[in-house]
Order: structure tokens, then sequence, then C-alpha cells
């Protein structure tokens, strides 16, 4: 929560903590406190579902890189893998620029849309390959490149240079214009897949060790594998169509959870879950504050985060080894 009101105060418009105190508690009905309006607006209305929105995102992005890694036996996994991003990428455009179904669904409810019908086929592809965890990642290679292409493809043939830029933006990560009930709803997903995930704890660390000692210790082990798919496949479609394609979080904070607190999923998760909600949290806050007046998209600031500090945690794992 720190940084949360720290980053609320970052802004052209001044906000001290006593204002955002005030403000909180006289929503809570604890106090009736005079602020002034657009204090209280810029408090209420922009800044702090923004924070809580980038918190929830870097929490759910962190946790979902964390269980993937385990449950595919890769280091580089990450939420993205499994084609999510890109579907979820191509129905925001099937939206935004073709207009199919914008009345009905809106552009992050075909983004969600188009992320869960491309979890499935890269499913219904690893199932018909074979299965294994190296079929889903093959599978989920194949369904990033088919629905990236697509994307660019409705781009490139339908859009103009107006709903380019916009979609192009939204493609990069933004959390503008979140408002509270994308707080809830990224909150109670983050929230319930977070304890599922926490669960099972003992399940992923069998599966940190391969398949063949996850299921002698009596772990059901295709189900336990297609349910936490679901699960991370859930999370992070939502988080998508609410924020956008938000690359590195899931890749590198579960590394630096794990250098942390060890590889023990009963520690890491929750480890990776707080340090990807303030990570997010900042980035945002820089992204927004430091390239006034247009804030720069929160999935380019992952990216130049992540990179160098991915780089140096490998380095720091070769000196080790």
């Amino acid at each position: 929560m720190a940084s949360v009101a720290g980053a609320i105060t970052l802004g052209p418009a001044e906000v001290s903590l006593v204002n955002i105190r005030d403000v909180l508690l006289n929503h809570l009905g604890l106090t009736d406190v005079p602020v002034r309006a657009v204090k209280e607006a810029i408090v209420w209305e922009e800044r702090l579902p923004r924070a809580l929105t980038a918190a929830a995102c870097g929490a759910g992005l962190g946790l979902c890189g964390a269980v993937l890694q385990a449950l595919l036996h890769n280091p580089l996994a990450d939420p993205f893998l499994l084609g999510i991003s890109s579907g979820a990428s191509t129905g925001a455009v099937v939206i935004g620029v073709l207009g199919l179904g914008g009345s009905v669904l809106g552009l992050s409810g075909g983004a969600f849309v188009g992320a869960l019908v491309a979890f499935g086929l890269v499913l219904l592809l690893a199932g018909l390959s074979g299965g294994g965890t190296d079929r889903v990642i093959l599978a989920g290679v194949a369904g990033t490149q088919f629905f990236a292409a697509l994307t660019s493809f409705a781009i490139f043939a339908f859009a103009d240079a107006d709903e380019t830029r916009g979609v192009m933006f939204w493609l990069l990560g933004s959390l503008e214009g979140v408002r509270w009930d994308d707080v809830l709803l990224c909150g109670v997903v983050v929230l319930v897949g977070g304890a599922w995930a926490l669960r099972q704890s003992h399940a992923l660390d069998a599966f940190a060790f391969g398949d063949d000692v996850a299921d002698s210790l009596g772990i059901p082990v295709r189900r336990t594998r297609l349910v936490l798919l679901g699960v991370t496949a859930l999370i992070t479609a939502t988080l998508v169509s609410i924020a956008g394609s938000i690359g590195f979080v899931g890749l590198v904070l579960p590394h630096a959870a794990r250098f942390l607190v060890g590889p023990r999923h009963a520690r890491l998760l929750p480890a990776t879950v707080l340090i990807g909600a303030v990570f997010m949290v900042w980035v945002d806050a820089v992204s927004r504050v430091a390239f006034q007046p247009t804030p720069l998209p929160v999935g380019v600031g992952t990216a130049l985060v992540g990179v160098p500090a991915f780089v140096l945690i490998l380095l720091r794992r070769r000196r080790v080894a």
C-alpha cells in the first residue's frame, strides 16, 4: 500500500499523502473532511484505480509466470507462452478495427474472448500432437505466431491511421482510463486464482522435478496440469483484456523472487505476487509521469526495465554455477 500511495502522489497535479488519506477515509464513510473536488477526482477516479489495477496486473502476471515455469519445466515460460496475448490482440483488433461485435463486447470483451479462443486452440493442438509439456510449448509458439499474423494482417488491410494508432497503443500495454469495475474484476480474479495456485504449491514443487516425481507422490499429473493451465489462462486473459500486452513481468519476476526466497512455491508464489505488484505500480507511475504529456505505454516500460534485470539474473546465475 505504501507503493500505491507513493505512486498516487506523482503527476502534474500535486496530491499529498494527507489528501489521499482524507479521500480514502471519506469514501469509506469514516470521516467527512473537506477535500477540493479536483483533488478528490484525481485521487478517487483516476490515480487510485490505476495504481490498484497496476498492482493486480503485476501480481497476477508474476504469479502465472511462476506457475507455468514449474508446470512446463521451462525457466523461459511466461503467461504469454500459450498464445493468450496474441489471441487477445486479435480479439481487440477484430473489435477496434473491423467493428465486429463491438456493440456487445467492447474492446476489452473482444480481447478476453480472443485470449480464451487462442488458449483453447493451443490446448487442442497440444492434445492432438500427443500432449506433454514440450507439445504444449510448441503449440503455444505456433498459436502465438498465428494470432500475431492475424493481428498484423487485420491492421495492415483494414485499419486507417487513427485506428492503427489507437490499437497499437493498447497492444503495447496501457492502463489509461481504468475504472473501479476494472479494479474489482482484476482483484477478484487474481485473489481467487492466487489462492488456488497457493493451495497447489506442493504439486508445483513436485512438477518442478518432472512428471514422474509428481506421479510417484500421488499427484494426478494430467488433471492438475490442465486445471492450473486453465487458471493461469483465465488470469492472463482477464488482465490482458484490461491492460493490454505487458511483457517480461511473468518471465523475470519469478526468477527474482526465486533468488530471494528459494524455489519452494509456498514462499515463491507470495513473494512473486508482492514483487510483481510493487514493480508494476512503480513502472506505471514512472511511465505516466516521465513522458508527459503523452504517457509511455506501460508494456514498453516493463520491457525496458525487465530486459536488463533478466540479463543481470542470468549473469549472476552463471557466476553461481
